[in-house]
């Protein structure tokens, strides 16, 4: 396999080559820069959300996470913003509100992967990061609910809380009973009008500790609580108004609302790369753990999309994974080149790399 030029801008619009293409610009995928960067690896990343974050920035940027190394609490965005800052050394190219449609094997040995916006990149080394594929939120079968869906100012219907302040003094009705429902009536209580729980029963699948909270709130007059369903909503020009509820007795009433967070769960999409030829096991993609790379040689899988024995769904065992795909990707691109393993802390070189020497 010859090895591809470090980058070639596509000339008349002609393909991108450069050395490794990454599907999704989670924070999997913006560490496998990191770590590729540091072996003089370049890359193109496509993600079909219009940003980097995957997951953390699309479905909780402000939910703390606790287990990352070294950060005791970082929100999600806060953990993007970092790797977006550890990454900006090596210059990566991002392609967002595309998603990869194709992939193909050229007679060279390297792949060329296409995007729904018709951007082509070859590249000797594919890197699968897309988390578990694509993420959306089951919509709640309420008629109309399109007309006054993310219509902004924090009004109308939303599937994720992306700034908690846009929510601030309104009246919030959410609806749901799982551990982004509880976590979203916590954290938004102490900004809105009014903070207004539905669920279709007196019983949840949110950890213990969020329904105490819930009910501490509910018992101090913060929250209130019922055991109900959305019906309708009402409104004009997109601008909700109000809802009508519906009890387990089937009763109905008119609630007041001008937010609506519906958290009825996602619905996972792996989307065309189940059509890539890659193998897959309940949609995942099975890779050997010392390279992180799936039985297609130089398509590696790091993160949720993942599969193999003893797996973990963290970020930092995503990490781990990234680090090491990136030793044997090194070998894809560079076969005529040694690996020299370096420690950040003592090489010169890789400290001029980020520009901290």
């Amino acid at each position: 396999m010859t090895a591809a030029p470090i980058e070639t801008p596509p000339a008349n619009g002609g393909p991108i080559e450069t050395d490794i293409a990454i599907i999704g610009a989670g924070p999997i995928g913006l560490f496998a820069v990191f770590e590729l960067g540091l072996l003089d690896l370049k890359c193109h990343l496509i993600d079909i959300l219009d940003r980097a974050g995957g997951q953390c920035t699309e479905l909780y940027p402000e939910k703390p996470i606790y287990d990352i190394p070294g950060l005791p609490i970082v929100t999600g965005q806060e953990l993007v913003n970092r790797l977006m800052e550890q990454i900006r050394p090596f210059d990566p190219q991002f392609h967002f509100g595309e998603m990869a449609t194709s992939l193909e094997k050229l007679a060279d040995g390297r792949w060329k992967l296409k995007t729904d916006a018709s951007t082509e990149i070859i590249a000797p080394v594919v890197v699968v990061a897309a988390g578990a594929g694509s993420f959306q939120p089951k919509r709640p079968p309420v008629p109309g609910i399109e007309q006054f869906e993310n219509t902004g100012d924090g009004v109308g219907v939303h599937y994720a809380v992306r700034k908690m302040e846009t929510f601030r003094g309104k009246n919030i009705l959410i609806a749901g009973g799982g551990d982004s429902a509880l976590d979203w009536v916590i954290n938004l209580a102490p900004l809105a009008k009014s903070m207004t729980l539905v669920h279709h029963r007196d019983g949840f699948r949110a950890a213990a500790h969020s329904v105490n909270q819930m009910r501490e709130l509910e018992k101090e007059g913060k929250v209130k609580f019922h055991v109900a369903s959305v019906k309708a909503l009402h409104g004009e020009g997109g601008k909700l108004s109000g809802v009508t509820l519906a009890g387990a007795d089937k009763s109905e009433w008119h609630h007041e609302a001008d937010t609506f967070l519906p958290f009825f769960g996602l619905t996972i999409k792996l989307g065309p790369i189940a059509e890539f030829g890659i193998n897959l096991h309940e949609n995942l993609i099975p890779v050997d753990t010392a390279r992180f790379e799936s039985q297609t040689p130089g398509i590696f899988a790091i993160g949720d999309i993942n599969s193999y024995t003893g797996k973990l769904k963290l970020i930092l065992s995503g990490f781990h994974e990234a680090a090491l795909m990136a030793q044997a990707a090194f070998h894809v691109c560079k076969p005529n080149e040694k690996l020299r393993f370096q420690y950040t802390t003592s090489s010169s070189n890789l400290q001029k790399k980020l520009g901290v020497s």
